[in-house]
This record gives structure tokens, sequence and C-alpha cells, in this order.
């Protein structure tokens, strides 16, 4: 599902320059992809949006263009339960689960069906940086983050108990040559999550893949292990609304939270938890923020502030710059119309994401009412 005015978020979409530290030459090698567990089946070829790809974008191409995975799922209530409990969310629809799932039937909450659909395969087929190679950027593009991308929701929710298929194919690969960011190569993939009752969920997304860093550039940060003895731990608070605005929330992760998220998504991709190599591999000056969890808390503001028990219609998003562990930033509403919210995570006037919800589109289409004051949020617990 990506509508024309989806679009309006991303008019320079292949010229984005996701901020990332500084790269130079390369230094380590990475696995050529691998496909997982899932079950490969055809599907319609897909095209880079250049006429003469570079080797490493036609490698790619060649591999996945004509092949989409199928993965099958039933979606638990014990995971839902502790993804909710990570993100500080005693209650899913208005059942408390601190001590029991959600019971069969609970509809599950915009977002948090990333936690379902993990990838799968051994470890012998993970990069070095630990993400899996399925539609990895051939080496020397070893630096991937989660760039872009938009979701999309059909009227009837995916629920606990539903047992569920996801389809996944490569839409294109891209090679890229920016001032700012240097060489880099866009990996846009799609996603198809169709459950029972017709439910289902488009789940579009874009990674950029960097050339590794040379060593004396990944260095300057110094390895400082004790600074994770005095990071705070995670936080959320809403603050109330001023006339004519919307409340803002105020959160941070603590190491442990980006720990537990990596758990749950079977995501070992070493920037969210193994500080060192954060620091003296990649550059980052310590854990990095997942993008998926940046996404979900979009979504999960929105549910609170906005949303009065409907689930959004689509979602637009695009990562802007890094969120660090231990870092204390907002997200907010910046504007609201025709049912379109605007809303922005920021840290210290830094755009580190940007976004728009599409309301619900069976009430945006015929005006939706928004509550400037808006319901505050549930209470948050750690």
């Amino acid at each position: 599902m990506r509508p024309l005015a989806l679009r309006r978020i991303f008019r320079a979409k292949r010229a984005f320059t996701t901020s990332l530290p500084t790269s130079s030459s390369s230094s380590s090698s990475s696995p050529s992809p691998s496909s997982s567990s899932s079950s490969p089946t055809s599907s319609s070829p897909s095209s880079s949006s250049s006429a003469s790809p570079s080797p490493e974008v036609a490698r790619l191409l060649d591999q996945f263009q004509s092949t989409s995975f199928v993965r099958r799922r039933v979606l638990d209530g014990t995971q839902l339960q502790r993804l909710s409990l990570m993100l500080g969310r005693p209650t899913i629809d208005d059942q408390d689960i601190l001590t029991s799932p959600p019971a069969v039937g609970t509809p599950i909450p915009p977002g948090h069906h990333l936690v379902y659909f993990a990838s799968d395969g051994l470890e012998r087929d993970l990069g070095p940086d630990g993400t899996d190679t399925t539609f990895n950027a051939p080496f020397p593009f070893t630096r991937r983050m989660w760039a872009s991308g938009s979701l999309g929701w059909s009227a009837e929710s995916v629920k606990v108990g539903d047992e569920v298929e996801e389809h996944t194919r490569l839409v294109s690969a891209t090679h890229k040559q920016s001032q700012s960011a240097g060489e880099m190569i866009l990996v846009e993939v799609e996603k198809s999550i169709r459950g029972p009752r017709s439910s289902h969920i488009s789940d579009n997304r874009t990674w950029v893949f960097r050339p590794a860093m040379d060593a004396s550039s990944a260095r300057r940060h110094d390895f400082t292990p004790s600074r994770e003895l005095s990071r705070p731990p995670s936080k959320m608070a809403d603050s109330p609304a001023q006339p004519g605005t919307f409340p803002i929330r105020e959160l941070s992760w603590s190491p442990l939270a980006l720990f537990r998220f990596s758990a749950l998504t079977f995501n070992a991709h070493k920037i969210h938890y193994d500080e060192r190599w954060s620091q003296q591999v990649e550059g980052h000056p310590g854990l990095v923020v997942h993008g998926p969890l940046n996404m979900i808390s979009i979504l999960d503001y929105w549910s609170d502030i906005h949303g009065g028990g409907t689930k959004p219609g689509i979602l637009a998003y695009r990562a802007m710059s890094p969120l660090y562990a231990g870092e204390t930033y907002t997200i907010r509403t910046t504007g609201m119309l025709d049912g379109i919210y605007k809303i922005l995570v920021e840290r210290d006037g830094v755009l580190c994401m940007k976004s728009e919800v599409w309301g619900d589109i069976r009430k945006t289409n015929k005006g939706m009412r928004t509550r400037r004051s808006g319901p505050k949020g549930p209470q948050m617990q750690f």
C-alpha cells in the first residue's frame, strides 16, 4: 500500500543522507547473502532505478529480484506480552498483561507485528556485524542502518492466535553517491503480512549500506564501559498540552531495554548491544536505538494521544539521525490536516525521525475530529 500522497514525505527518498559516522576505506568482509529457512516462491521481477547498476547492485538484483520468501507464524500472546512489557506498557486492549498474556482474539497493536517476523537462520548465516544477510548489500558495503519505510493496515486487524503469512521480496537496489554521506547502496524490501478475515499489513522498508570505516576513523570514540554503570533506566512521560498544541512525549531507552528489544526481535545487529563494536568498528558514540523501536514509539504515541481507540491507516517515516542509549528525546505532533498527523522525533533540536500518520481511513474520509488536549498515554512502567 503506497498511495501517491504517501510519497510527499519521501520526495527526495532516493537521495537522502541518513546521518552515519563518516566512512573511508573498507577493512572487513561480509559473507554473500543467503536465504533463511523461509520457502522461496516465484515473484514478478524488480529493477534498480539505475540503467547501469554497479556490480554490487547487479549481484544483489541477480540473486533476489525474482524471489519471494514466505514465512508462516501463529501470533502468540506471550511474545506480544513481552514486547509490551519491554515498552513499559502493562496493558493491551484494556487487559492487564503484567502476569499473563493477552487473550486470543486481542488485536495486535500497530507496529507490534515486528516481534513475530524476526529473520530465521543459523548463526553461521549472519554477517560479521550480526545482521541477517539475506538482502544485505555485498562487500564492501558492510554498515547497515534502517533508513525509511511505510506501513499500511487493512480495516480488519490481525489478532492474537491468528495464523498468518509474511511474503517478502526485494523491490529495488540503488547505488548512490552523496557529497555529505559518500558512497552508499539503498535496498528496498516489501513485506506483505496476510491473515484471516482479509486482515493485511503492508510493510515497506529501506536500508542504507555504506562501506566499512577505516580503523583511525572508527576508533575516534574511546571504549568506555564504565559509562554503562551511570546510565539511568528507561523513562517515558507526557507533558500536558498547551493551548493549540498536542502533548509532547519525552523518553529514553537504557542499554537493558535495547538488549531486550534485540532479543525479542531476534536481532543480532551488534550496534544495539555490543558497545565496543558500535564505537570501535562502526564509529558510533554508543549503543544505537533500533529504527523499528523508534517507529513503534511513534505509533504508540499516536495511539495514546490521537487514536481514541482506533488504529492508523498508514504510517510513513524516515530516519534522519541516530539516537543512542541513555539519550533523552521527544516525540511531538507538529500539525494535523485532514486526518494526517505530522509527528517528529527530536533530540536537543536535532531531527532524528520524521513521519506522517494517516488516521483511521474510514474516519479520515469523513473528516476526523481530533482532541487537541488528547488523552494522556497509559502510565509507563519499567
